[in-house]
């Protein structure tokens, strides 16, 4: 049979290829998870008043207006986010939570501007008509008011037909898609950005909290009340018609000029000046999942250490000491290697002092037979007759009796052995 050889079967360079394709692998398959673990549609074929539709209701022309304008842009999947600075565009729909609502508006007033859109819009896909249209497009069914009671409940909403559609706002002009159907909102607090030409209804405003907002001062239409104080709160932006941003709205000009207007007064006085448009309302949330609370903190210290771990585990892998060891077969051939193998299972059963009185035995029965004693004889005869031959030859000897006895009663290893010892020498002496 031959030996193992001692050199490394495994080519370094190949197993380390394996491991690095192993980790891309394996890092692309969390990335897919993680993009891909609520469902989210990027393409924008689910209908309905959000940044990822692009329906007439939509706002997907928003976000990509905006992302070709060089502004940072994001949409939020998870709640945790929506406290993030820059500015954030909350399009909830009809029956949003109001309670809900308010809470992630007041928690942002030390964080960063937000933009409300109220919506209008009741759609429908379009392919359910059985019109030939893309993925995402819709046919409009009605305007109806959202009913958010314990959100700005000092603000009324009204839904009415508005003259042609005309509105002013930032310096710009143009009118609405849909004049037979405006929202419009009128509250004691409202500072008017956008206004209908004709009636001065307020289309879009920002609300007077007492903070400090000069930019969105700027572009107000008409006499602004007076400049806040505190420098610490963002502004709340309330757009209560939808059609001067959504997609149906931007395909005109102006509304696009009015938009780069209003989020650049909004994120004026602001260190960050992404803007994220929210998708948790819309029924896009992400729920919290082990992978992404592994890579967020506290967590993502323990992340880091295991990463650092396998690193190390992986050098001292490729850098070992020598050669590998060899090993033997686990059962050894032989008589010498089955008496070794019963030994060791004795001493690994703690059973040594069970091995004295049956050596003893044996050695009694060794000598009995080499000095041709009388086999009949009981034990006690056969150890009195090998103790005469011992005197006879080695007087100054320990008595076979005596060292059979102490072997007998020995329990401690070292007892064992040493008594163990004194027989095999008195048979030595005897069989010479």
């Amino acid at each position: 049979m031959s030996k193992p050889s001692a050199s490394n079967p495994f080519d370094p360079r190949v197993v380390l290829g394996l491991l690095l394709f192993g980790a891309v692998v394996f890092v692309a398959l969390l990335y897919f998870i993680g993009k891909g673990a609520g469902g989210n549609d990027e393409d924008g074929g689910q209908p309905g008043g959000h940044a990822l539709s692009r329906g007439l209701d939509g706002y997907a022309a928003l976000y990509r207006y905006l992302d070709k304008r060089g502004t940072t842009v994001r949409r939020v999947y998870t709640e945790g986010q929506l406290n993030q600075p820059g500015l954030l565009i909350l399009t909830p729909p009809h029956f949003t939570d109001a309670k809900e609502l308010n809470r992630i508006v007041e928690a942002r007033r030390f964080t960063g501007p937000t933009m409300v859109i109220l919506p209008k819009w009741r759609s429908i896909p379009a392919r359910l008509r059985g019109a030939k249209a893309k993925p995402g497009w819709v046919l409009l069914a009605g305007a109806m008011l959202p009913d958010w009671k314990g959100f700005e409940d000092d603000v009324i909403i009204s839904l009415d037909p508005m003259g042609d559609g005309s509105w002013r706002g930032a310096g710009l002009e143009s009118r609405l898609p849909k004049p037979e159907s405006v929202v419009a909102g009128q509250g004691e607090y409202l500072v008017p950005l956008v206004v209908g030409a004709g009636d001065e209804r307020i289309l879009a405003a920002y609300v007077n909290d007492g903070g400090y907002y000069p930019d969105l001062a700027d572009i107000a239409d008409g006499e602004y009340p007076g400049e806040g104080e505190d420098a610490d709160t963002y502004p709340l932006i309330m757009v209560f018609e939808p059609d001067l941003f959504n997609n149906y709205g931007m395909a005109s000009k102006a509304n696009a000029e009015l938009a780069d207007e209003i989020i650049a007064a909004a994120t004026g006085t602001s260190e960050d000046q992404s803007v994220a448009f929210d998708l948790t309302f819309n029924g896009f949330a992400n729920s919290t999942n082990l992978l992404t609370l592994a890579f967020e903190p506290p967590f993502l210290a323990a992340t880091l250490a295991l990463i650092l771990a396998a690193l190390a585990v992986g050098w001292r892998a490729f850098n070992r000491f020598g050669p590998p060891r060899l090993i033997g077969p686990a059962i050894a051939f032989g008589k010498r290697a089955l008496v070794g193998n019963a030994a060791g299972l004795v001493q690994r059963a703690k059973r040594l002092h069970l091995l004295g009185a049956p050596f003893a035995d044996a050695a009694r029965e060794r000598l009995v037979r080499a000095l041709a004693l009388p086999s009949h004889n009981d034990a006690a005869a056969s150890e009195e007759a090998i103790d005469r031959a011992l005197a006879a030859r080695a007087p100054d000897r320990t008595p076979f009796s005596v060292a059979a006895a102490r072997l007998r009663i020995a329990r401690r290893p070292a007892e064992i052995l040493t008594a163990a010892r004194e027989i095999h020498a008195i048979e030595r002496t005897l069989k010479r």
